[in-house]
């Protein structure tokens, strides 16, 4: 009976396999052949003493087992003691053997070869693998033999047939040839080979997935083949997947990460490995590789876009060790090492790891420092492109020092320093030391450092020219800068624009561009709108400007949805409220002003804002429009002219009844009207502004309160007032107002109210039963400053908490 395929030897079984040996007349298996003990062919005979031949191995192991129990060796066969246990090789039945084997294994190879083509049947390819993992088993030299009958590329031509079964069997086929074997390994680097079994990596059939893994495993620890593996197009990112898949089963897992821990021998997979998010392997090599490789790993890593999470990995890692290449590399190192820290400083997390890594004092010095190893200017826009990352991260830089002579970011030599460059480089570093500088401004524990050294260098009219610049980055810049100075340096900015060198109009021409709603143009009406609002100068050139009307036109624009809509709107919209409330300022004497609230109907249009729900700065700043239309409605009535008496009324007065007037507003006591006179009554006003005093930030309460106050304000009917406040169920708010005391300011605003309100004897009679009102203004009496207590004492005696000693002291005058 012949060997089958699969290396079992059953005499006693007639087989498909042994029905094609057979068939190609593969010599039988001898009886002498066979060990009696093993019942497989032998491949190291040795005969005993009685002429009994075994294998080697099985008759030692019988002789052990005789020993372990005590009895004396016999013989296997015919159980007869043994006098000497010694082992005779028999070499010519040996070579008999090997001579033998090597006539049907080359038989059985090239029934292999007949059977791994394309055309065979799918039973006769899977028993040719077996036959060859079998024989690639038996022999590490059997490895040889298979690679010189060309079978290699055989097998791999397996791997696109279209059974499953055939496909995953010439997978576990091909890691069984090359296992440990360098030159079958180098055979797989041929062609499009690696490329196949990649393919694999992405089969649905985890069967086929995991038998290709485990091949790939095995021919990346060949150097050769790792960059021919790495260069098939998703190799890498599939096992970089794969290495961190919750999915897969754990042994595929395993077996992808150590593949990609081989693959990491090769540079040029390890930046792969970067790009598609496994970071470890470069940053290892940019630590502990040669001055060459570090350098061109931190060259790549200044090209990469990483995410947050993998900058604070960055920064956390190596960036200690780029800072120390920043200071002390030469030149191509240190341009790599900056470009490689502008990278991970972007993110604030990482900014501040690279902040208590000591990045500012070399940083600093690199941009100021001027000699034969100064920066060229590109690097020096990068640093300060780290700079300008690095300050936006809201850190106390007031607290780090970065000079020899320990001062910080904010000491006023360093900010000269900046105003310094800044004004005389270029486009692209001016940009980056504007934000520089926009970044510690936004920070209020160094704002005022900054401001210091700007009037102190008298830089503002330098810093207001970039609003002209032609490069748009430089002047949004610019605008942003100035914006989060005009809270500080409000007059100065206001007297800079003012000139004729054209910079407002400039900003105006910003705000009013149609190109949807940008950065620019929210920062720019943000800075227009923060000048100080009692500026008269300024508000007249806005009104020559247009400022106004585009103001309205936008405002009405966003309301009506016509405006595109992004993350600046509302900034834009705020901006915008706040410019147009500027005209009501400068009401009373300029008649310009209030021919445009005419015109435009402004108070109609600050009315509807007050109902921008979840804008508060809308709402607070329109408001306060309506405090300052509301008070200049009392100038802007017509009051009744009055027709003079008949004759016979001046002669007999007892005749003369006063004339009854119709139409007249109550508390102006005028002809009013909201398009002329700006009346709160006329514009049903007042309920809307009731309802903002239950809001949830005290500035709108405050704005709010101011305008309903008007109605209560000295030159109006203050009794007609309160009962429109009645009407409006205004009181209680009022009230509640007092006795919430959210803000010394809004105390003292409500104690004014409330003091107007009591004037009335039928609210002064409700008031005075409530103790918590009484409590309040006691309060307010006690501990308010002089003007509110003045008001106080006389809302007590509204109430009798106070005598009224005025009547029991005689007239001296």
């Amino acid at each position: 009976m012949a060997e089958s395929w699969d290396g079992n030897h059953d005499p006693g079984s007639p087989s498909e396999e042994s029905y094609h040996l057979e068939r190609l007349h593969i010599e039988p298996i001898y009886d002498a052949f066979i060990c009696p003990l093993t019942k497989q062919v032998m491949q190291d005979p040795v005969t005993l003493e009685n002429g009994m031949t075994f294998e080697r191995e099985a008759i030692e192991k019988w002789f052990k087992e005789c020993r372990d129990s005590g009895r004396k060796p016999v013989c296997p066969l015919t159980h007869r003691d043994l006098k000497s246990t010694e082992l005779n090789p028999s070499i010519a039945l040996r070579n008999t053997i090997e001579e033998w084997n090597a006539r049907n294994e080359a038989a059985q190879i090239d029934m292999a070869r007949r059977s791994l083509s394309m055309g065979s049947a799918e039973g006769d390819i899977m028993q040719a693998l077996k036959f060859v993992q079998h024989l690639c088993q038996k022999s590490r030299a059997n490895k040889h033999v298979i690679r010189n009958a060309d079978l290699i590329p055989m097998i791999v031509d397996m791997l696109k047939t279209s059974s499953r079964r055939v496909r995953c069997k010439a997978l576990e086929t091909l890691l069984v040839v090359v296992e440990d074997d360098d030159d079958n390994k180098e055979i797989m680097a041929e062609g499009d080979n690696v490329r196949t079994i990649v393919k694999f990596l992405s089969n649905e059939q985890s069967k086929e997935r995991e038998a290709a893994i485990s091949l790939l495993y095995e021919l990346s620890k060949s150097k050769n083949l790792c960059g021919k593996i790495g260069s098939v197009n998703g190799a890498i990112l599939i096992l970089v997947g794969m290495a961190s898949s919750k999915s897969e089963n754990l042994v595929t897992v395993e077996k992808a990460e150590n593949t990609l821990e081989n693959l990491e021998k090769c540079e040029i997979n390890v930046k792969q490995m970067a790009e598609n998010g496994r970071l470890q392997p470069l940053l290892t090599l940019l630590l502990e590789g040669s001055p060459e490789t570090k350098l061109s790993m931190a060259v790549f890593l200044g090209e990469l876009v990483l995410n947050n999470d993998v900058k604070v990995l960055v920064a956390r890692t190596v960036g200690s060790s780029l800072i120390s290449i920043m200071r002390y590399g030469d030149m191509s190192s240190r341009e790599a090492a900056l470009k490689s820290l502008n990278q991970i400083s972007s993110d604030e997390s990482s900014a501040k790891i690279l902040i208590e890594a000591g990045i500012l004092p070399p940083l600093v010095k690199d941009l100021f420092f001027v000699g034969a190893n100064q920066l060229p200017m590109k690097l020096k826009e990068v640093s300060a492109t780290i700079l300008a990352n690095i300050v936006n991260t809201g850190y106390d830089f007031d607290s780090v020092p970065v000079g020899s002579e320990h001062q910080t970011l904010v000491s006023e030599d360093i900010v000269h320093n900046f105003l310094h460059l800044i004004s005389n480089t270029g486009p692209a570093i001016e940009c980056k030391l504007l934000q520089v500088l926009f970044g510690l401004t936004s920070s209020p524990t160094t704002v005022f450092n900054v401001v210091s050294a700007i009037k102190s260098s008298a830089a503002t009219i330098s810093l207001v020219q970039f609003i002209e610049a032609p490069q748009k980055d430089l002047r949004v810049a610019s605008i942003k800068l100035l914006r989060n100075l005009s809270p500080h340096m409000g007059q100065e900015l206001a007297r800079c624009l003012r000139g004729t060198s054209g910079q407002l109009g400039s900003l105006i021409k910003v705000i009013s561009e149609n190109t949807g709603i940008t950065e620019e143009q929210a920062a720019a009406v943000g800075l227009v709108a923060d000048l100080p609002e009692r500026d008269r100068g300024l508000t007249r050139q806005m009104l020559d400007e247009g400022a106004f009307q585009l103001a309205i036109s936008r405002i009405v624009s966003i309301r009506q949805g016509e405006t595109r809509g992004n993350r600046f709107v509302t900034p834009y919209l705020e901006g915008l409220v706040k410019v147009l409330s500027r005209i009501t300022f400068v009401l009373n004497d300029e008649p310009n002003a209030v021919s445009l609230c005419r015109e435009q109907n402004v108070a109609a249009l600050f009315i509807e804002l007050l109902q921008t729900n979840g804008l508060d700065n809308v709402q607070m700043v329109s408001a306060m429009a309506l405090e300052n239309l509301s008070q200049e409605s009392k100038n802007l009535t017509k009051l009744p002219e009055i027709p003079k008496p008949g004759f016979c009324v001046s002669i007999f007065p007892c005749l003369s009844k006063p004339p009854v007037i119709t139409g007249l507003c109550k508390v102006h006591r005028g002809t009013c009207s909201l398009r002329d006179t700006f009346c709160l009554l006329e514009g049903q006003a007042v309920d809307k502004l009731v309802a903002l005093l239950d809001h949830t930030n005290e500035k709108v309460v405050e704005a709010s309160l101011a305008a309903v106050c008007t109605l209560l304000d000295d030159g109006v009917d203050i009794e007609q007032g309160v009962h429109e406040l009645c009407e409006a169920e205004g009181i209680k708010p009022i009230l509640l107002v007092l006795l919430e005391k959210r803000t010394e300011t809004l105390r003292r605003r409500a104690v004014w109210a409330v003091e107007r309100l009591l004037r009335t004897e039928e609210i002064s009679f409700e008031v005075s039963g409530d103790p918590n009102v009484s409590t309040a203004l006691v309060d307010a009496f006690q501990h308010g400053d002089y003007r509110t207590r003045q008001i106080a004492e006389r809302a007590l005696k509204h109430v009798d908490r106070i005598p009224n000693f005025s009547g029991v002291f005689p007239n001296t005058g």
